[in-house]
């Protein structure tokens, strides 16, 4: 399956870009994006813009795949905090890397 990539600014992500993130994402898709990888390696300070962003590009996907990569210690604790760890293309023990089925 073919991922198209979607970059989060740093240092920390706002509300004011998650409705341009959303729009981007939302084209993509419509585009003919399969798959949508946000690369998170510039979020350096997360904060609760980095959790709205996140959680609102979660939902503009509509369950089609929305993975996380590049997310820092911090950025991985917070969305394991708020319940959106899910997201996180790095798998977890015992979890099958994304795309991949058992």
């Amino acid at each position: 399956m073919e991922i198209t990539r979607l970059v989060l600014p740093g240092p920390s992500p706002t509300a004011r870009d998650a409705v341009l993130l959303c729009a981007r994402l939302a084209r993509l898709y419509e585009d003919g994006a399969r798959a949508v990888e946000c690369d998170a390696g510039a979020v350096t300070a997360p904060g609760l813009g980095t959790v709205e962003v996140l959680a609102r590009l979660r939902l503009t996907a509509r369950g089609r795949p929305l993975r996380v990569t590049g997310a820092g210690p911090a950025l991985r604790a917070l969305l394991d905090l708020v319940g959106l760890a899910g997201l996180l293309a790095e798998s977890k023990e015992r979890e099958p890397p994304f795309g991949v089925r058992e």
